[in-house]
């Protein structure tokens, strides 16, 4: 047999064990291909199986549109179909299934989370480069500083439609101006280690988790995980906020924004207030609360770990302690728990 021969029944073994072909199916329809038309013991003979074997093969085969048996011969004959007709029978058996397909992904598409491995160093890079995009609120991310440059114009785009930035920076070297992220992040954070692969975007949105090196090139090992179910998102960012997050040492710091601002996303805003705070303003809220009420006060404490000094009393906790006419009152974020009242929107103003 040819080299080129060979190569050509390897590729047709591949292809066929796609669609669920035994080897030894595969071996007696190679069998039959090379031969226009043949007994079952020449076909036995060839495939190196028995003659009843090759019988019920050639019932199998036939149901799925690839040979034709001739049982009233003496003795029994097979022959295989014409290519043409052969791949349009089993196209005919796969589009036979598409609507029951499509009506069971449609059941469960709208609950099934999706999860996914991701091993491309480009797909790596595309998800998170949309996932920025995407953004309406806060993303979080962390990233061997090699790869930094490739995601800062995304980043700063973000930045600018006011979304909230914080970036964790792996294997980092000492050779950047904490300046230059002015324009790009609200917090910059370093580790001289390595650090996972991970981002997650406006809380329970999407997310991603992996090893670093998946973005290293194409030769690795390395894999990271999306999800978009709501409790994984939210787990990967925690993870990042409570473990990585504080362990880092900080870089930048922006700057406080002029007053007053509204925000719709809470981290923002007490991040906002810290530093406002820390500057020596004197602060008031205007808040619309989850429950339809609305809340006046001056701010008299903000809890917090997002920057330094970080004076969390829980991990995960950030929270803003507002002076009302009926007394204080704890706002917390989206699903607090700790705290009486889950903030709508706020507004920051300055009462000097």
């Amino acid at each position: 047999m040819s080299e080129r021969s060979d190569g050509r029944d390897r590729e047709i073994r591949e292809e066929l064990a796609v669609f669920g072909f035994s080897d030894t199916e595969i071996d007696a329809y190679l069998a039959i291909l090379a031969h226009d038309e043949a007994t079952t013991r020449t076909i036995a003979e060839a495939a190196d199986v028995t003659q009843r074997a090759v019988y019920n093969i050639a019932e199998r085969l036939a149901d799925r549109g690839l040979v034709r048996v001739k049982a009233h011969a003496s003795p029994t004959t097979i022959s295989a179909l014409p290519p043409d007709d052969a791949i349009e029978n089993l196209t005919a058996r796969l589009e036979s299934i598409r609507p029951h397909l499509a009506a069971t992904y449609d059941e469960t598409a709208e609950t099934s989370p999706d999860i996914q491995i991701i091993r491309s160093r480009e797909t790596a890079l595309k998800r998170l480069r949309q996932a920025i995009e995407l953004a309406d609120h806060e993303i979080v991310i962390s990233i061997p500083q090699a790869i930094y440059p490739e995601i800062e114009s995304a980043l700063q785009a973000a930045n600018e439609r006011g979304v909230l930035v914080l970036l964790l920076l792996g294997d980092y070297e000492d050779d950047t101006d904490p300046e230059a992220f002015e324009p790009i992040a609200d917090v910059v954070r370093y580790w001289d280690e390595h650090l996972p692969f991970l981002y997650a975007i406006d809380n329970y949105r999407e997310a991603m988790f992996g090893e670093a090196s998946v973005l290293a090139g194409t030769h690795h090992d390395g894999y990271a995980v999306y999800v978009s179910e709501a409790f994984l998102t939210s787990t990967i960012f925690s993870m990042f906020i409570a473990t990585y997050w504080p362990a880092a040492k900080e870089l930048f710091v922006t700057s406080p924004d002029p007053l007053p601002e509204s925000f719709e996303w809470f981290r923002h805003a007490v991040l906002q207030a810290t530093l406002l705070d820390s500057d020596g303003t004197t602060l008031r809220a205007e808040v619309e609360t989850a429950s339809g009420e609305s809340l006046v006060g001056r701010i008299t404490d903000v809890v917090q770990q997002l920057i330094e000094p970080r004076s969390e009393t829980f991990s995960l906790q950030h929270s803003l302690h507002l002076e009302t006419a009926d007394g204080t009152v704890s706002l917390g974020g989206r699903d607090c728990f700790l705290e009486e009242y889950e903030a709508e929107s706020i507004t920051l103003l300055s009462e000097d």
